[in-house]
């Protein structure tokens, strides 16, 4: 066995580790869900203590798998859901409280308080976002008010903040090191992205004491530190490589330079686009936030998140049972000539780019006797892509440029027939590796990077393969007939007041 790099994605609905070779060949893999919990209607939380030990497990049985010893393993990168939410003791490593998971809504109020009380600019000049509950900062306040003494106990310094990166990270090391990156940092709401640096004026407006966060480095300049002895690891493997999951997308995708972009189909939809040194300021419901050059450096990106993607079809499977897995939608979907007008907005929690409306709630609209169970998973599967060229169409208007093609990665891109859609529905080519799951491949690819594994960017461009290219074929007065039913779907999704 030569010597592999181990990446582990910690998503929304699961663990994942794979262990990669030098040529990007994945030679082991684990994969195990994690419990998702909705104590209220809009309120989704998981068992931080539940994705450590999950986390922990997948990779000692990714590395079983691909029989690596322990001397073979270089280095290990952490790629993670970004924005949830987990507060711990400092010194017992114990979280206070259910981490927040980036979907869940319950500290919406709190959001509309900030707006009404004219915060919102503040926020969007320093850290690119928009007050939304989808970020972490709101969250964090919403733990603190969650049990009387927590607010002074924060700020005597005995707890500690972290998104999911920095509580694996603090896991691994044995308590040794509180540390995140800027991909992840950006997307707290309390991160100015233009100075690098925590921003005291905002932690000041949520009463959030500087001492809970982490210290920021760069996603691949350094080692953000080492493992400490347990059954399942061998202690002094560097842990070499952070970025958010979308992040990591975009570098594994090879998306180093200014102008490429990509989209990752998984329990929500995120699309991305490197503008480099470029800080570009949407006025099209977009956010700005960082990602990595070649080198992990931070660069600006534009990105749009659609909450709700492949977690519609779970839906379908879990709560209506309408289909036993994902993996028969495809067929079921190609196995009628259209939707017969039935349109889906899956607003379970609120839309996200380019509308950030909070009060949206889902509907399914045009229904006739003659819907049947395909035209509904057809539906479902439409809207994913209606979804993304929302934000398409809004990236197109904020950058001035007209993307030639788009790469995809995520679970939901290997459906053959979503992917042919998106083409038709937004008129470019669909660019699908073979490696889908470009997340944990950036994760490993920063990994490397830092210690030596990969010797520089260009070692990394042939692990990148194209498996198939959808190019579009629907001609174009159908293709904006449906988009048209679409936005009037949308409309009558949207919450009280919101703009239609």
């Amino acid at each position: 066995m030569s010597d592999v790099v181990l990446a582990l994605d910690q998503g929304t609905t699961g663990s994942t580790a794979l262990v990669f070779s030098a040529s990007g060949e994945v030679l082991g893999r684990a994969y195990a869900e994690i419990a998702q919990h909705y104590p209220r209607p809009g309120w989704v939380e998981h068992d931080a203590e539940e994705i450590w030990r999950t986390s922990l497990a997948m990779m000692r049985s990714a590395l079983a798998d691909a029989g690596v010893r322990r001397h073979d393993l270089k280095a290990i990168g952490i790629t993670n859901q970004r924005e949830t939410t987990v507060v711990w003791e400092k010194a017992s490593g114990r979280p206070i409280h259910p981490a927040i998971v980036w979907q869940s809504r319950q500290t919406a109020p709190l959001c509309e308080r900030l707006k009404a009380d004219g915060a919102a600019p503040l926020f969007r000049e320093r850290t690119g976002l928009v007050v939304d509950a989808y970020f972490s900062a709101t969250k964090i306040r919403f733990i603190l008010d969650s049990r009387p003494g927590l607010q002074e106990r924060a700020e005597r310094g005995e707890l500690l903040f972290g998104t999911i990166d920095s509580w694996l990270l603090y896991k691994l090391t044995g308590g040794a090191q509180h540390r995140t990156e800027p991909t992840n940092a950006s997307r707290t709401l309390l991160y100015d992205i233009h100075r690098r640096a925590w921003d005291e004026e905002l932690l000041a407006l949520l009463r959030i004491p500087r001492a809970m966060l982490p210290s920021v480095a760069a996603s691949s300049a350094e080692i953000f530190g080492e493992t400490a002895e347990c059954p399942e690891l061998p202690a002094g493997v560097p842990i070499a490589g952070m970025a958010g999951d979308q992040q990591a997308a975009l570098f594994g995708q090879g998306c180093w330079t200014p102008g490429l972009a990509k989209n990752t189909y998984g329990t929500g939809c995120f699309l991305l686009m490197n503008t480099g040194e470029k800080n570009v300021d949407s006025q099209h419901g977009l956010l700005t936030t960082l990602g990595c050059d070649s080198r992990g450096r931070p660069v600006y990106c534009l990105e749009g998140s659609v909450f709700t993607a492949g977690a519609g079809v779970q839906w379908l499977r879990d709560e209506l049972g309408v289909i036993r897995s994902a993996a028969e939608t495809a067929e079921l979907a190609a196995s009628v000539a259209d939707s017969a007008g039935v349109y889906f907005v899956p607003a379970f929690s609120g839309l996200g780019a380019p509308y950030w409306d909070m009060q949206a709630r889902g509907l399914i609209c045009g229904l006739t006797r003659g819907a049947s169970r395909a035209h509904l998973v057809r539906a479902v599967l439409e809207s994913i892509a209606f979804q993304t060229r929302d934000v398409l169409e809004a990236m197109n208007a904020d950058s001035a440029v007209a993307l030639a093609g788009l790469r995809v990665d995520g679970g939901a891109s290997a459906n053959d027939f979503l992917m042919q859609f998106q083409a038709d529905l937004t008129g470019v080519p669909v660019d699908r590796p073979m490696m889908v799951e470009s997340t944990a491949l950036g994760a490993a690819f920063l990994a490397g990077l830092a210690v030596g594994f990969w010797p520089s960017p260009d070692a990394l461009a042939g692990a990148r393969r194209q498996e198939r290219l959808f190019t579009p074929s629907m001609d174009e007065a159908r293709r904006e007939e449906l988009y048209a039913g679409w936005k009037q779907a949308v409309g009558r999704a949207l919450g009280p007041g919101a703009a239609r």
